[in-house]
């Protein structure tokens, strides 16, 4: 008797929607089953640790980048950095800059990045990913991640480094499926979520990445034929891309109702949405008012907020949602002042929000939700049926 060996290789390939796959497939040669898979609502910050628990935000703690939190803010000696002339402090290159040495001194571990955030509002707001959600401790409810669980199972894996460039990436996880020692993959490629922000999801640009990503893909299942008896490949996104249409300032709409940011109110304003904390009666009455006429978005009623998995006991995350329409982009925002081409983190039922799921092995079970992609993984934790040796 003798155990077939397999190798279980997960692809993750970051803003690759059901939408974009169907006009342009990705290695549709090596992988024939494909199938929308449905997002969660918020971003990246809130989508891959749904994908690493199985768990829905308001379980695993995660949602977006900054929370407000004037108590606990670690960044009031950032403060000085407002006094620098706006053609300055707003550049993106210097953002980078002061995020790094922000990030080194803070000690974090995870994707820090202070985008537009004004410096001089910096002062009440926390920031959620201070740990790698890669490693152990790192998401905030305290879930394991699946990595936990390959390595409580005796399995050897690889997983890519996410703060390493793609080709290194890449080249990492070639090396790894080139000895031929590991059980598990975890491929993390998300240069195309950077394209299709800056292009739309659509262009010669954005079928150039998408057949290179065919190619890296075609390029490690072959490595691993050569060396493994099975190889069981699966192919999955977090979210989709939508062309953004049209921009939308609603900093300066709220500005018009007369409230003091951090007295009466606060507000993060991300790219789809605002999201808002009422620090004093008849606040949120007036920033309602404000917003009536914008009929580029709407309220998200707390009962939708719930159905979406986002309803965080201590309204952590904001007590009251406005949510652009698909295709809108808040902007100018906390994010950024430049209008981009495409924006994800609209309303999970969008069909350009969709994500995908593509396999060469549909055998396990067929994840339907972004969190059922934990199950998926947790395949190789259990035993494979003995193939006898002839």
């Amino acid at each position: 008797m003798s155990m077939s060996r397999t190798l279980h290789l997960y692809i993750f390939c970051d803003a690759l929607g059901w939408e974009i796959d169907r006009r342009r497939p990705v290695a549709a040669d090596i992988m024939s089953y494909r199938s929308p898979l449905d997002t969660i609502f918020g971003y990246s910050s809130t989508c891959d640790p749904t994908i690493l628990t199985g768990l829905m935000p308001s379980e695993h703690g995660h949602f977006s980048c900054f929370y407000f939190g004037p108590k606990t803010s670690p960044f009031r000696p950032l403060a000085p950095f407002a006094l620098l002339p706006r053609a300055l402090r707003d550049r993106g290159r210097v953002r980078n800059v002061i995020s790094r040495l922000a990030k080194k001194l803070y000690g974090y571990t995870g994707y820090f990045q202070l985008y537009n955030m004004p410096f001089g509002l910096l002062k009440y707001f926390d920031y959620s990913e201070k740990r790698d959600i890669y490693e152990p401790g790192g998401i905030l409810s305290g879930a394991p991640t699946i990595f936990a669980k390959w390595k409580e199972a005796g399995l050897k894996y690889h997983v890519s480094r996410w703060g390493a460039p793609e080709a290194v990436r890449v080249a990492e996880a070639e090396a790894a499926i080139s000895a031929g020692e590991i059980d598990c993959a975890y491929v993390y490629l998300a240069d195309l979520d950077a394209v299709l922000h800056r292009v739309g999801p659509i262009g010669e640009e954005a079928d150039r990445k998408l057949d290179q990503y065919g190619e890296i893909i075609r390029r490690l299942y072959g490595l691993a034929a050569d060396r493994y008896d099975r190889v069981s490949v699966h192919m999955f996104s977090d979210h989709g891309m939508t062309a953004v249409t049209k921009t939308v300032d609603l900093m300066s709409a709220v500005a018009k109702a007369g409230l003091v940011f951090g007295v009466d109110y606060a507000a993060v304003y991300d790219s789809t949405m605002a999201r808002f904390w009422f620090l004093k009666d008849g606040a949120q009455a007036k920033i309602e008012d404000a917003l009536r006429g914008c009929k580029d978005g709407a309220w998200l009623p707390k009962s939708k907020l719930a159905d979406y998995g986002c309803n965080f006991a201590d309204d952590k995350y904001g007590q009251a949602f406005f949510v652009l329409n698909p295709g809108v982009l808040l902007c100018p925002s906390f994010m950024g002042s430049t209008p981009l081409a495409g924006m994800h983190g609209y309303a999970p039922e969008d069909k350009n929000s969709t994500a995908i799921y593509a396999t060469n092995d549909n055998n396990g079970p067929t994840p339907k939700r972004l969190d059922d992609l934990f199950e998926l993984m947790l395949v190789p934790t259990r035993p494979e049926p003995l193939a006898v040796a002839l």
